[in-house]
């Protein structure tokens, strides 16, 4: 039987497998392994919004740092932000619900996704404004945080502020050496004068000169108004120390304050400043500022701290100290209070160092020696209903304390980290008992220590 024909075979066009192909073949595979992915958008974690007659603040809380771009569109005011690295999610569109009717600068805002991994949010303004627009890294329990603040064009100004509300009048503001520009003086001898009876004229040769009698005039005293600027500690981003219970120091010190402002008010010519009268963060050097606008007379901070050990208790009033603080709690107390800027959230870029350090250098001894009066009036009548932590007033480097000027003090009501104080700072007769102590602690030394005539500050 024949043979079938042989196939002929294929032609070979790979090439032989050798070490160096399988070589080049694996660096390949490694090099698609370890490309970078595209980048996850961050995630924004929280919104949050406080309004203020200062300014309003938004605060976005996200797991990265953001980067943001930011214009102003006039006619109408807008804001317009452009945030990189970020994909709408349901947190951010949030904000939207979370802008107040009341807001005194923003009327509402828009958020959309304007291009792939850009938002775009658009603030629909009330006024012009002044946009500071920064990122703050992690501290305490916040991540990173890009910040909105919206200063009106105009500042707000405290006195201004206290003459809308009926508690300044416009003659107070005549500049020292210039009483003319605050109406007529009072005449002493008014009274004298309208009681004397009318002389009658007549010549010398029918009666003998006499003499005028010289009314006696007694030295007028220095009547003026007295001005308190109470300082509410913490605020907005900044809660202050939390209790077990959820309790947040600045609730319980605003609260306070408020009481106490209502009791100084009944006083016969005396007015109160509250450094914030709500829930927003206010910088330290901003506080010691505002009270050297009102020409304040005396500077009362007021906490309610949060120790180590739950067991710590009672309360305690402070002033400055040049020296050290007087004990290691005092010291650590210090150091907390003054990470409040940290916190609470300031603009590295516009925060007024110059101010701080003038403020630290001019701290002088009669302003301690003055604080330290009205402290130890202050104490001694917390310490007629309430524990006292320190039997006597406790000195460390406050920074709120630096207004150079002021007589300053800071009264720890309580320490909220312990249960059965916590109770009782959330008790309205006890923050009134707090209040009307207090308040007998400065009449007590406004007894001792009367004001004197002073002048304008420039």
């Amino acid at each position: 039987m024949p043979r079938p024909p042989r196939t002929p075979p294929l032609p070979v066009t790979a090439k032989p497998i050798n070490r160096r192909t399988i070589l080049k073949a694996g660096g390949t595979l490694l090099l698609s392994v370890l490309s970078p992915l595209p980048a996850a958008a961050a995630q924004i974690l929280a919104v949050r919004v406080w309004p203020a007659a200062d300014y309003t603040r938004v605060t976005l809380e996200n797991d990265s740092n953001l980067k943001a771009t930011h214009f102003i569109v006039p006619d109408p005011e807008r804001l317009v932000v452009d945030i990189e690295g970020l994909d709408l999610n349901p947190t951010l569109k949030s904000l939207v619900a979370k802008i107040e009717s009341e807001d005194p600068y923003i009327r509402q805002v828009r958020v959309g996704q304007n291009r792939p991994n850009v938002v775009r949010l658009v603030f629909d303004l009330k006024e012009q404004v002044k946009p500071q627009v920064f990122t703050l890294e992690p501290v305490g329990a916040y991540k990173h945080r890009l910040i909105f603040d919206l200063y009106p064009v105009a500042p707000v100004d405290p006195i201004a502020q206290m003459i809308e509300k009926g508690e300044w009048m416009r003659d107070d503001l005549a500049p020292a050496g210039r009483p003319e520009l605050a109406g007529p003086a009072p005449d002493p001898l008014a009274k004298q004068k309208s009681e004397m009876p009318a002389m009658a004229v007549v010549t010398p040769e029918v009666v003998a000169p006499v003499k005028p009698v010289q009314p006696k005039v007694e030295k007028p005293q220095v009547v003026r108004m007295v001005t308190v600027a109470l300082d509410p500690g913490h605020g907005g981003e900044d809660p202050g120390a939390i209790g077990a219970a959820g309790t947040r120091e600045k609730d319980i010190v605003l609260a306070i304050a408020k009481r106490l402002k209502f009791k100084i008010e009944e006083q016969p010519n005396m007015r109160v400043m509250l450094t914030r009268d709500g829930d927003y963060f206010v910088p330290l050097g901003t506080r010691v500022e505002k009270a050297r606008k009102v020409q304040a007379d005396l500077f009362v901070s007021i906490h309610a701290d949060a120790f180590m050990k739950p067991s710590a208790r009672g309360s305690s009033v402070f002033v400055l100290s040049e020296k050290g603080a007087t004990s290691s709690a005092a010291r650590w107390l210090a150091n907390k209070e003054n990470l409040a800027d940290s916190i609470g959230g300031i603009n590295m870029k516009t925060h007024d160092r110059q101010l701080a350090s003038v403020l630290l250098d001019l701290s002088t001894t009669a302003q301690i020696n003055d604080s330290m009066k009205l402290a130890k009036a202050v104490l001694s009548e917390i310490g007629g209903f309430a524990r006292l932590h320190k039997a006597s007033v406790e000195q460390a480097g406050f920074a709120v304390l630096k207004a150079p000027d002021i007589p300053s003090i800071l009264i720890e009501t309580a320490f909220i980290s312990n249960p059965e104080e916590e109770a009782k700072l959330r008790d309205n007769g006890y923050q009134d008992q707090i209040a009307s102590a207090i308040m007998k602690g400065i009449k007590n030394y406004f007894a001792k220590n009367p004001p004197m005539a002073k002048s304008r500050i420039t």
